[in-house]
C-alpha cells in the first residue's frame, strides 16, 4: 500500500510515515503541492490544506483514483467543503492520534475492496442471466411470496431482478442447510431474503416455515410445483427446452442440443468421437434434424 503525505511540517510528516511504515505501508513525502504532481500512483494521498499560497485542487484531480484524506488545521468552506466536493474523500482535524488516522485509511480500504467486489459480482451476475428472460413484471408482487420454476437459475433471476426493482440488498438462505429456520428467524422482517430450496423441507417443518415467514420479506423458491393457499405463488416457465432440474432427455433431443450448440467450437471428427458415433452419422443427425453447418 503506497502512501504520499504532503505536508511543509517535516515533524509531522515524518512522524505520519514512522507510524505507517511500521505496520507495513510504503511512505513518500512531499513537502509542497508541485512536488506531489507526479505519475506516480498512490493508494492514499494524505493532504495538508495548510500549506500557505499552493493550491490543493490540480493535487485532488492528479490523483483522483486515490482516496485523498485532508489534514486541517480548521473546518471550513476553503479547508473541507470545496475540497471534498473537488474529489477528497475525508478529512481529519489536526492535532490527530495516529490511530484514528490508521483508522481512517483502513475504512477506505475496505470501502474500496468491498466496492470492487460488488462490481465484480454484478458483471458475473449480468453474464449468468444475459439469456434469461421471464413473463412476469417482477414489480406487481410484494412478499411473502413462492416462486416454482423447473429451472433454479430463472428462479433466481426473478430475486435479482425484484432485489434491484426495490433497491434493496439480497440475502439468500438454503433450506438445505441444517441451520435454516434459526437463521432465518435471526433475519430482520425488513430485510429482502431468497428462500432456496422449498421442495427439500420435511413435511413435519413445512407448517413451522410458513408461519416463520408471514412477517418476513422473503421470496421462497421452489424446483418442485407449490401448492399452498396462504402467500401467492408465481410458475415460471423456463425458456429453455433443454436440462431443466430433474429431467433426463432423450437421446435424439440431447444429440440436436449438442450438434446445435457446439458444432462450431468441434470439427465433426472430434464432435461425433464425443457423442459415440462416426461422421456419416453425425451428417444423417444434421439432415434429419434440418440443421446447417456454417462454413
Amino acid at each position: 500500500m503506497k502512501v504520499l503525505i504532503i505536508e511543509n511540517e517535516i515533524y509531522l510528516a515524518q512522524s505520519i510515515a514512522g507510524k505507517l511504515s511500521e505496520i507495513g505501508y510504503s511512505c513518500n513525502i512531499s513537502s509542497s503541492t508541485q512536488d506531489a504532481l507526479s505519475d506516480t500512483t498512490y493508494d492514499i494521498v494524505l493532504l495538508s490544506t495548510g500549506i500557505s499560497g499552493q493550491n490543493i485542487y490540480p493535487v485532488i484531480e492528479t490523483h483522483k483514483n486515490a482516496v485523498v484524506i485532508l489534514m486541517v488545521s480548521y473546518v471550513s468552506n476553503d479547508t473541507v467543503t470545496r475540497p471534498l466536493s473537488a474529489g477528497a474523500k475525508d478529512y481529519i482535524l489536526k492535532p490527530f492520534m495516529i490511530e484514528e488516522l490508521i483508522r481512517k485509511i483502513e475504512h477506505f480500504q475496505e470501502y474500496n475492496r468491498l466496492h470492487i467486489a460488488n462490481k465484480t459480482y454484478n458483471q458475473y451476475i449480468a453474464h449468468r442471466f444475459k439469456d434469461i428472460k421471464i413473463e412476469q413484471d417482477v414489480k406487481e408482487y410484494t412478499t411473502p411470496l413462492f416462486i416454482s420454476c423447473s429451472y433454479q437459475k430463472h428462479s433466481d433471476f426473478f430475486a435479482f431482478e425484484y432485489a434491484k426493482a426495490r433497491k434493496a440488498p439480497l440475502s439468500f438462505i438454503s433450506l438445505e442447510s441444517p441451520t435454516a429456520l434459526s437463521d432465518l428467524k435471526g433475519v430482520p422482517s425488513k430485510d429482502l431474503i431468497c428462500v432456496t430450496d422449498f421442495q427439500v423441507l420435511k413435511k413435519a417443518d413445512r407448517k413451522i416455515f410458513l408461519d416463520l415467514i408471514k412477517s418476513k420479506n422473503v421470496i421462497v423458491t421452489s424446483t418442485d410445483s407449490v401448492s399452498i393457499d396462504t402467500f401467492p405463488v408465481v410458475v415460471i416457465k423456463s425458456n429453455s427446452p433443454f436440462f431443466e432440474h430433474g429431467e433426463i432427455l432423450p437421446i435424439e433431443d440431447y444429440i440436436k442440443y449438442i450438434v446445435l450448440n457446439y458444432q462450431n467450437k468441434f470439427p465433426d471428427t472430434e464432435l461425433s468421437k464425443k457423442l459415440g458415433i462416426s461422421r456419416k452419422n453425425l451428417w444423417e443427425k444434421r439432415k434429419k434434424f434440418g440443421i446447417s453447418k456454417n462454413r
